[in-house]
């Protein structure tokens, strides 16, 4: 009986210690302070976002950001693109009515015979074509640690703003959230 308890005490601490996936993932995310940024594909708008994304994480003064990946304590893999097209709209509104009345010739070649004729024609056409040029980008990435392990995603699209580009406003959108989400790691790890 003793042993049968004391195996069923050495379960039920081993299962106080096993960690959620969540867990793990936020206890690895929480001990991250050096990122290197990966080469992002997608062509060269990525590249662009990339540097953006670097220097978001940089500014957000809760990361050490690395051009050595030996160094880093995660790398951010992902995809970037950012594109500038034009949509066209075309539309085409009418009304149209006609309508019309005829008559003929009446009688013999020495008299003459009335002709009546009526018509009526109304009429609107309008038709309107427009282009818009669009500016859109978008991002997801993956923060992975030295072991290989996915501990944070993320992906974030934009239209663009007023005063910010489409892939500023994406780095931004991507470096607020993973400093949100670290911030909330380092809360709820216990040590």
């Amino acid at each position: 009986m003793g042993a049968l308890f004391l195996a069923l005490m050495m379960l039920a601490n081993h299962d106080a210690q096993a960690k959620s996936p969540d867990d793990e993932s936020a206890g690895k995310l929480a001990k991250v302070r050096r990122i290197y940024v990966d080469i992002l594909t997608g062509g060269d708008t990525a590249l662009q976002i990339r540097d953006l994304l670097m220097t978001s994480l940089q500014r957000s003064k809760q990361f050490l950001i690395t051009e050595d990946e030996e160094k880093a304590d995660a790398t951010l893999k992902g995809t970037g693109s950012d594109q500038i097209f034009t949509d066209s709209f075309q539309s085409s509104e009418g009304l149209n009515a006609h309508s019309q009345v005829g008559g003929g010739a009446n009688g013999s070649a020495r008299t003459n015979g009335a002709a009546r004729y009526a018509g009526m024609t109304i009429g609107e056409n309008e038709s309107r074509h427009t282009l818009e040029r669009k500016h859109e980008a978008i991002a997801t990435v993956r923060l992975v640690s030295k072991d290989g392990d996915v501990i944070w995603s993320a992906t974030a699209e934009s239209l663009g703003g007023k005063f910010v580009g489409a892939s500023a406003d994406v780095a931004d959108k991507i470096a607020k959230r993973l400093v949100t989400d670290y911030a909330a790691a380092k809360k709820n790890v216990k040590p």
